[in-house]
């Protein structure tokens, strides 16, 4: 990585705090996940990192097809931009389930599918899909020991495949598997861990094809587990981190080799003791739900984090006296995917300078569905 490949010569024309996007380093990005996962047909990112149209079309750009969100509003964008298959990998539950049908509805053009783990929710989807005339994929979500959604492989979990598969409106999609609890520094850590973790997996699929149940797809992994999966034959792989990446993977991930695609411009706003700097970048303008450090800042990688607030980030260094107030700095965050969500648009940075702006569209709830 160039050193300051960072800066751009007019930051004067750009209030802060605010996202910078480098596309070249995103379509580097790309391409790194197209050679790991073995070609496009087996990606399906998640965009709910990005969530930005013109990354959908960069990505579409490089023959990436299948996309995979976690919101309608993302679905809709995904969709609105004519991608061929949008996976929604959340149990929609209430007013969510009609949305999903207008979404369908609206966008015939697009493949749609999404996840269940409870007979309750499968059956509010046949419901609504069958009262309609539609047919709905619905993948059965499968805990593989994170422990936040989804149903452990096993005798309920058949049922309720059963029940997808038998119920009218639906079509069985096969099975997703998220791992987000597995991230390991130690590649072959995290390699031995994946694969015990997913063995239950492998021989759920093989019962439910002996028993006669079609399981097209297996939806598998995140970012930690990306290279991991990619080496099965017989799975979608859905990294999301990796085409922004951020300080926080390319801390405990040293195996993953992607470009850092996005920084936070920062200014500082006072110097209120001899040895401390006060930035703009609060609560509001870098993800917080991460003890510090939260960001790192170019230049300032030794500082200590005093203090953070809304919109506040103080910081205490022996070098305070080089940098004036007014001064700017540039961050890389610890956790990119919810820091975009905190910004309404994305400077765009070519060629070192900030030539355009990407609205952040999926960062809302809602669209027009």
């Amino acid at each position: 990585m160039q050193q300051s490949w960072f800066k751009i010569d007019n930051a004067d024309r750009v209030a802060s705090p605010a996202l910078l996007v480098y596309p070249d380093r995103v379509e580097e990005n790309i391409r790194r996940m197209i050679s790991i996962a073995g070609g496009v047909e087996r990606l399906r990112p998640h965009m709910k990192t990005h969530k930005l149209a013109e990354v959908i079309r960069l990505q579409m750009a490089h023959g990436i097809r299948k996309f995979k969100c976690a919101t309608i509003a993302e679905a809709e964008m995904v969709a609105g931009g004519n991608a061929p298959d949008v996976l929604l990998a959340y149990q929609l539950v209430g007013p969510n389930v009609r949305r999903l049908l207008q979404l369908v509805q609206k966008f015939p053009n697009t493949k749609f599918s999404t996840i269940a783990d409870d007979a309750d929710a499968i059956h509010a989807f046949s419901k609504a899909f069958t009262e309609a005339g539609k047919t709905l994929d619905v993948m059965l979500d499968i805990d593989s020991g994170m422990h936040r959604c989804g149903v452990a492989p096993g005798p309920v979990a058949l049922e309720l495949y059963r029940l997808i598969a038998g119920a009218p409106g639906l079509k069985p999609g096969g099975l997703h598997v998220y791992d987000g609890h597995l991230h390991e520094s130690d590649l072959s850590a995290r390699t031995t861990a994946c694969e015990a973790a997913f063995a239950p997996v492998a021989a759920f699929r093989q019962q439910l094809v002996e028993a006669g149940l079609p399981v097209p797809a297996v939806v598998a992994g995140g970012t930690p587990t990306f290279p991991i999966h990619a080496r099965r034959p017989d799975v979608e792989c859905s990294p999301g981190t990796t085409v922004f990446w951020d300080f926080g993977y390319s801390t405990i991930l040293p195996d993953l080799d992607f470009a850092p695609a996005v920084v936070l411009l920062t200014r500082v706003i006072s110097r209120p003791e001899q040895n401390r700097l006060c930035l703009d970048l609060g609560h509001k303008a870098v993800a917080s739900e991460n003890p510090h450090p939260r960001v790192k800042v170019f230049g300032l990688e030794d500082a200590t984090p005093v203090g953070h607030s809304e919109e506040h980030l103080v910081l205490e260094t022996d070098r305070a006296a080089d940098f004036p107030v007014g001064s700017p700095l540039y961050g890389l965050p610890w956790h990119v995917c919810p820091t975009v969500a905190l910004h309404n648009e994305a400077v765009v940075v070519r060629n070192g300078r900030a030539e355009e702006r990407w609205q952040i569209v999926a960062r809302a709830r809602t669209l027009t569905i």
